[in-house]
């Protein structure tokens, strides 16, 4: 099986500024990707293009087989789970955590008339419970907190059964345990050897789950380093992608970064 995703020399400007510049990156099934870099590097927009809502201004991508610019992206986007802060805002606040993750079925955000079968609602209620918040299915995406919610949207991102699993910022806006209780889940889920291609979006090396295999480095949109990450991530390479001094420490399968 070829990659999922092949980007090959894919620049996007965005009035006369370059959001992403020249970047080829290719992911295979089996990878699991970090996506790394300061604010403003082009972390978002490249996941934008790897989930079939932006094109390149040049070059060319290539999703689950298919060339942007020459498939329908409605029918591309339902084999791509995706979570960020944009899909979480317009999930509707009262309605119900179930029928949130049931109508990724249908690709739709805010259910209406679909139907569903006993199938569909099965997986929900399976996906939901393994992220631990099955307790939650009848409460409204409302009124859960931070970190519950980014714990349904993973359950929706994976309820289509998706070829390609893109997280971006997952554990923004958690506390502490928030975050190292999401960085466990991702790592099992990563683990499954049955799990889609995934590239995580994230500032901090902090929240690299200890099962994902490689990493790419991005400063003013353009590749400082990709591959494999325990050849890739250095204090050399961080330095470099976040522009300061850094001490990259790895403990175990974690890693922490300070100023040097």
């Amino acid at each position: 099986m070829g990659p999922v995703l092949e980007l090959t020399d894919v620049t996007i400007t965005r009035n006369g500024t370059k959001l992403l510049d020249r970047v080829t990156w290719s992911v295979d099934p089996s990878d699991r990707w970090v996506v790394l870099g300061p604010n403003g590097a082009g972390k978002t927009t490249l996941l934008q293009i790897a989930s079939a809502r932006m094109h390149p201004t040049s070059g060319t991508a290539t999703l689950l087989g298919e060339t942007l610019g020459s498939v329908d992206v409605f029918e591309l986007r339902p084999r791509i789970g995706l979570t960020s802060a944009a899909v979480a805002d317009r999930i509707p606040r009262h309605e119900r955590v179930h029928d949130v993750v049931v109508s990724a079925s249908y690709a739709v955000l805010g259910r209406w008339r679909e139907r569903y079968d006993d199938l569909d609602h099965d997986r929900a209620r399976l996906l939901l419970a393994w992220l631990g918040v099955g307790e939650y299915a009848d409460r409204t995406f409302g009124t859960l907190s931070e970190g519950e919610r980014k714990r349904v949207q993973i359950a929706r991102a994976l309820m289509a059964d998706p070829e390609l699993l893109l997280l971006d910022e997952p554990a923004a806006g958690l506390d502490l345990a928030g975050r190292e209780s999401l960085v466990r889940t991702l790592h099992q889920i990563a683990a499954d050897p049955t799990a889609p291609a995934t590239a995580l979006v994230t500032h901090h090396v902090e929240e690299i789950p200890p099962s994902f295999t490689h990493v790419i480095l991005l400063r003013a949109g353009a590749i400082v380093s990709a591959g494999p990450i325990n050849d890739v991530l250095s204090s050399a390479a961080l330095s470099e992608t976040f522009g300061m001094s850094l001490k990259l420490v790895r403990s175990g399968t974690r890693y922490t970064a300070r100023a040097a």
